[in-house]
């Protein structure tokens, strides 16, 4: 296969085809190979007779599943780069690692290597950038890593390191980038302000205490420094203001209590200013002006008081101003789309204006003390809430299309909206208003949603638990709200042992998961959220948004929600136990990748387009799921698919603009939410186009995608076959083989670039009651241009 004449080649570039299996062992043979891409292709291991290559100098496997680092490689003394990101290696990274002394770029990140980094790469000394991101590894960052004084990037995020930052980090004074989201402890080194290089510094979601050192202000080459979700105090140093090249600022989820230093107004570059969950007191500096270039400013959940500054209405950049659970006080120069002021101390009338603005993405202005009537907006508001305030008077007929909720606890407003008391048309009606109001609040107990009343119970259960702690032990129904009637509150403090860690069988994005069985012998699964978490707005809103959607629609490939309890001091959701976990987890575990065959993976795909379908076509307004990954898609007993994980949930108003933050999974997340903010049905539809590639590939596609996607002729070397997770056999029936065209062309319309180019949820679903394969040929004869460019599943003006 290799002719001689190849023998003197010194370059072989064979990345992102449609390699399998093993390569023949006379690749060996061209000894005089320096550079040897074999990336993105589907080989299960490390060439053989590699070690005869000695004239290598790089070497490129990233993307293949090789599973096994062969010791091979430690013979290749002239190796210089070593790409091995997301091959499946597992086990730990060879001692011998250190052998290539010749090394400058290593990058074995995005496998599932454990154990402790070999003191071995101490040795490394040429090494420019050493990539180990996530992975499992344990351990602490080796004390001898100052050696390495060649590192221009240090990555070891995503890790299980333990441990100080070893002050010989100081000695790496090339560095440019370095990041570490570990369950590091300790101080941050002081001598770290010596790397003044640095243009990027992420120490974010470990463990880390004492004082911010006023030493980072020496790293003036700084354009990110994200220091959040620590345990941090003390105050901000003000040396911060001389990093003047910063874009981003994160100090978030700390316990830092000082002021907030005004010459961080000489930041004139910073885009994004984040200082959410501290415990940072006085005003807000009025040099904040200064910051022309912020587009996000989030200060929530502090001790911040006094007036916002009226300077803030001249940041004409500002996109989300986000300032909930302070002391604050409301101005009316306020230029930001999306003003988040709930939880305050804000008194007073509301603006009918807000600076120079024309349009509001959103307003929340909730559980304050605002008073006075509602004013006329002369401008759209895509999101509102005004609850639980002081307001009185009508509610304009401009505001009358948002849901009730956007105006619950505040009792003295009245119009023509559900719950709510008609305004009087006329003097005479003064004196049958308490007539009115009695008949209004009664139909308001009797037309308002489950969520509406339960807010109204937990105010009053939360008086009762201040003056009598113990009650929240009594399975009354203030405990658990259940649609059976059979779950109390002691059973499943008694059936978890109070939530006792050997219970929980897995973590998500604003909980902790555990397994129980109730003493009926029924199987459950409860959704904890623990009390760090439920003081935050963020996952407080997402528990409960779930709650309000799971209670409110029914569908068989839907979790089912059979309770929920929001004690102050316990909050959880109960739902049906769901045997095999997420269908992430059964496509990473090659014996549960196999028990998905052919024929369960695409009912998988059926279940997930009927249920997007009724969220999207059958609901009383769209609902739009947001997260869909196979994360949030979880499998039973019978490996029959489920949606889960309403936490970001959203109905669409056909009267409002719909626009929104970005939120979902990485590599999930439709194109144009990054440039629109606008929310439709046909952000689930791209998700759900991922998904089902992931679902016939056994993994995400990954860089894949963007290949399939776009226009370079490389895809038409792609057959379908060749893409299909090769765990499995190639099916074989021609049933089965029209299913798998089915779904793949299903897929690729669904990732159309063009989002009304896209099927809707409902065509996709009616199509799958009567499957037929749009193409009548072997998989191995299917171009995957071919399906790219097929005409079928074009959007349906009818199914809209």
């Amino acid at each position: 296969m290799w002719p001689g004449a190849l023998s003197k080649l010194k370059l072989l570039n064979l990345s992102s085809n449609s390699l399998t299996g093993e390569l023949p062992s006379s690749l060996g043979n061209l000894t005089q190979l320096a550079v040897l891409d074999l990336s993105y292709n589907h080989l299960h291991s490390i060439p053989l007779k590699i070690q005869n290559m000695e004239n290598l100098v790089s070497l490129n496997l990233s993307g293949n599943p090789i599973f096994f680092m062969s010791s091979e490689i430690f013979n290749l003394k002239k190796l210089m780069t070593l790409h091995l990101r997301n091959c499946r290696l597992s086990g730990t990274i060879p001692p011998n690692v250190g052998e290539l002394e010749s090394m400058v770029d290593l990058d074995l990140s995005n496998n599932w290597f454990i154990g402790p980094i070999p003191s071995s790469v101490s040795n490394l000394t040429n090494l420019a950038s050493l990539f180990l991101q996530s992975n499992q590894l344990d351990g602490s960052i080796p004390k001898d890593i100052g050696r390495l004084t060649n590192l221009v990037a240090l990555n070891l995020s995503s890790n299980c390191l333990v441990g100080p930052i070893p002050s010989s980090v100081s000695n790496l004074t090339n560095l440019s980038s370095f990041l570490q989201s570990n369950q590091l402890n300790g101080s941050i080194p002081e001598d770290i302000g010596g790397l003044t290089n640095l243009v990027e510094l992420d120490l974010s979601s470990n463990r880390l205490s004492g004082h911010i050192p006023s030493s980072l202000g020496q790293l003036t080459n700084l354009v990110e420094l994200d220091l959040s979700s620590n345990r941090l105090s003390g105050n901000i140093p003000s040396s911060l203001g001389q990093l003047t090249k910063l874009e981003s600022l994160n100090l978030s989820h700390n316990q830092i209590s000082s002021v907030i230093p005004p010459n961080l107004g000489s930041l004139s570059n910073l885009r994004y200013l984040y200082m959410a969950s501290n415990l940072l007191e006085g005003p807000i500096p009025h040099e904040i002006e200064s910051l022309k270039a912020l587009k996000w400013l989030d200060l929530s959940d502090n001790k911040l008081s006094g007036s916002i500054p009226t300077q803030i209405g001249n940041l004409s950049n500002l996109r989300y101003l986000i300032l909930a659970k302070n002391n604050l006080n409301i101005p009316s120069q306020l230029n930001s789309l999306n003003i988040e002021l709930s939880h305050n101390l804000l008194q007073g009338v509301i603006p009918f204006q807000f600076g120079d603005l024309t349009y509001l993405s959103s307003l929340d202005l909730s559980w304050n003390n605002l008073t006075g009537m509602i004013p006329e907006f002369p401008f759209p508001v895509g999101d509102l809430n005004l609850s639980f305030n002081s307001l009185r008077g009508q509610i304009p007929n401009g505001l009358l299309y948002f849901e009730p909720e956007i105006f619950t606890g505040n009792k003295d407003l009245c119009g023509s909206i559900q719950g709510f008391r008609p305004c009087p048309s006329s003097p005479n009606v003064k004196h049958n208003l308490p007539i009115a109001i009695l008949v209004s609040t009664l139909l308001f107990f009797v037309s308002t949603s489950v969520w509406v009343i339960f807010i109204l119970f937990r105010r009053y259960r939360a008086k009762t638990l201040k003056s009598d702690p113990s009650s929240s032990k009594n399975g009354d129904i203030f405990s658990i709200w259940n649609f059976d009637g059979k779950i109390a509150f002691e059973d499943i403090i008694k059936s978890t042992e109070d939530f006792d860690i050997k219970y929980c069988i897995g973590t998500g994005g604003y909980g902790s998961v555990y397994r129980a069985v109730l003493p009926s012998g029924k199987v459950i699964a409860l959704k904890k959220l623990h009390r760090l978490e439920a003081e935050q707005p963020a996952y407080d809103t997402s528990f409960r948004n779930e709650i309000k959607f799971l209670t409110e629609i029914r569908h068989k490939n839907i979790i089912k929600l059979h309770g929920f309890c929001l004690h102050n001091r316990c909050m959880f959701l109960i739902y049906e136990y769901m045997e095999n976990g997420s269908l992430f987890y059964a496509l990473s575990i090659d014996d549960e990748a196999v028990e998905l065959d052919w024929t369960k993976r695409v009912n998988i795909v059926k279940g997930v387009a009927h249920a997007l379908s009724y969220m999207h076509h059958d609901c009383n307004l769209p609902i739009v799921h947001r997260d869909i990954s196979s994360n949030n898609i979880l499998l039973n007993s019978e490996l029959e698919a489920f949606i889960a994980d309403f936490g970001s949930a959203r109905l669409l108003d056909p009267d409002s603009s719909n626009r929104t933050v970005i939120v979902g999974t990485y590599g999930y997340i439709a194109p144009e939410l990054a440039y629109s903010l606008v929310v439709t049905e046909k952000c689930d539809v791209y998700s759900f186009g991922v998904l089902t590639l992931e679902i016939l590939m056994g993994k995400h596609p990954g860089e894949l995608l963007s290949t399939i996607l776009s226009s370079s002729t490389r895809v038409q070397n792609f057959m379908l076959n060749e893409i299909l997770d090769p765990r499995l056999s190639t099916p074989r029936s021609r049933k089965l083989t029209g299913d798998i065209t089915f779904i793949a062309a299903i897929a690729f319309a669904c990732l159309r670039p063009r989002p009304k180019a896209r099927p809707t949820m409902k065509l996709v679903s009616q199509e799958f009651l009567h499957i037929k394969s749009p193409i009548a040929l072997p998989l191995h004869e299917i171009s995957l241009i071919k399906l790219k460019n097929h005409g079928m599943f074009m959007s349906n003006e009818n199914h809209r």
